[in-house]
C-alpha cells in the first residue's frame, strides 16, 4: 500500500471521527502542520473548529517519538489542570493510531533562537510566566487518573539515556564528550522525589498569546524523575552564549538565578543544580550532533545543520567548565 493511499485511509478516519462531535458540518482536509517533530502532525477543520491531528507514519511502530498515544495520554490526564494544554478531542488506537487535539492559538517563539523576534519585553515575561508553568508541572500528581505514568528516571538513568545519543554521534563531533561523560557519572547526585517531567520544556514549546501561556505542547519525551532534569534545560534557552553562532542576545531576558526565583516561589533552592546544567548542555550536545549525524547521512536534509560543529564543541566546554 503506498503512503498516499495510507495517508488518504487516515483521513477518512479522522473525518469520520470528527463528524460525530460536529454532524452535518463539512470536515477539510488533512495539512501538514509545519513543526512537529513526532509521528505525522497535520491541522484539520471540521465546521467551524480547528484541530491539530497527530499520527504513527504508515509502515512505524508507535513506539519513542512515535507513539502518539502516550501523547494523548498525558494531555488528557492534565486536562483542567493548573498546566495549560490542548484538549484532546478524538483518539483512535487502531493502528496506525492518532488522535485529535484542539487546535490552541499563540506563538511558540524561542527569543534567543528562533524569528520572527518578539518584543524584548513581551520575551521576559513569557519566560518568568512559563517559569512558574513549570513549577505548577511539577506539582502534578503523577498518579492522576489516565496518566500511567512510566518507572522514574533517575538523574543517573537521565544521563545514560543521552549518553547512548552522545555515543551515536561520529567523535570528531563531540570533542571532548567521553571525558565530559566520565567527570558526570563520576558524581551523580542523590535524587529528588519524581515528579511529572516534559522533557524538553521551553518557550519553543509552550505558546503563548501576549505575556500568557495558553498552551504547553510537544510531549514527546515526557517522563517521571528528578525536576532539576526539567530545570536544568528550561535554565540553558536563558541565554544566547550558551549557543555560539546560532543565539542572539535578547535584552532584559531573566538570567539564570531570576528564573529559578520565579520557579522556587520562595521555596529552598534546589542542590547540585550545577550538575544538572552540565547535564542539559550532554544532552543539547548529543542532539544537535545526532540531527547533523542524520543530515550528513541523508536522512534529514536541513543545510543549517553544517552550523553546528562550533556549537556542540562548545555545549561539551562550557559543560566541562560548570563541573569545575
Amino acid at each position: 500500500m503506498s503512503t498516499a493511499t495510507q495517508v488518504s485511509e487516515l483521513a477518512d478516519r479522522v473525518r469520520e471521527r470528527l463528524a460525530r462531535f460536529h454532524p452535518g458540518a463539512p470536515a477539510g482536509e488533512l495539512k501538514v502542520l509545519p513543526g512537529g517533530h513526532s509521528g505525522l502532525t497535520y491541522s484539520v477543520t471540521a465546521g467551524d473548529a480547528r484541530y491539530v491531528v497527530k499520527a504513527v507514519p504508515p509502515g512505524q511502530r508507535p513506539v519513542g517519538r512515535n507513539d502518539v498515544l502516550r501523547q494523548a495520554r498525558v494531555l488528557s490526564a492534565l486536562a483542567g489542570s493548573a498546566v495549560p494544554v490542548p484538549g484532546v478531542a478524538a483518539v483512535d488506537e487502531t493502528q496506525p493510531a492518532w488522535f485529535a487535539m484542539d487546535f490552541a492559538a499563540g506563538e511558540a517563539v524561542e527569543p534567543v533562537l528562533d524569528a520572527p523576534e518578539v518584543p524584548a519585553a513581551t520575551a521576559r515575561a513569557r519566560m518568568l510566566e512559563i517559569a512558574a508553568v513549570l513549577r505548577r508541572l511539577h506539582a502534578t500528581d503523577t498518579h492522576t487518573p489516565g496518566l500511567d505514568p512510566p518507572e522514574p528516571l533517575d538523574a543517573a538513568g537521565e544521563l545514560e539515556r543521552w549518553s547512548r545519543t552522545l555515543h551515536a554521534v561520529p567523535a570528531e563531533l563531540r570533542p571532548g564528550g567521553e571525558e565530559l561523560l566520565v567527570r558526570l557519572a563520576r558524581d551523580v547526585p542523590g535524587g529528588l522525589p519524581p515528579v511529572l517531567l516534559h522533557g524538553d520544556f521551553r518557550l519553543g514549546n509552550v505558546l503563548c498569546v501576549d505575556e500568557r501561556a495558553v498552551a504547553v505542547v510537544d510531549w514527546e519525551i515526557w517522563s517521571v524523575g528528578d525536576p532539576r532534569i526539567d530545570l536544568g534545560w528550561f535554565l540553558l534557552f536563558a541565554d544566547h552564549r550558551n549557543f555560539p553562532r546560532l543565539g542572539r542576545a535578547v535584552p532584559g531576558l531573566p538570567g539564570e538565578a531570576e528564573l529559578l526565583d520565579a520557579y522556587l516561589d520562595g521555596r529552598p533552592a534546589l542542590p547540585a543544580m550545577d550538575w544538572f546544567r552540565a547535564l542539559g548542555r550532554m544532552k543539547m550536545a548529543a542532539i544537535m550532533g545526532h540531527n547533523l549525524r542524520r543530515h550528513r547521512e541523508g536522512k534529514h536534509h536541513d543545510p543549517d545543520q553544517e552550523r553546528l560543529p562550533p556549537t556542540i564543541a562548545a555545549m561539551i566546554r562550557t559543560a566541562r567548565d560548570i563541573l569545575g
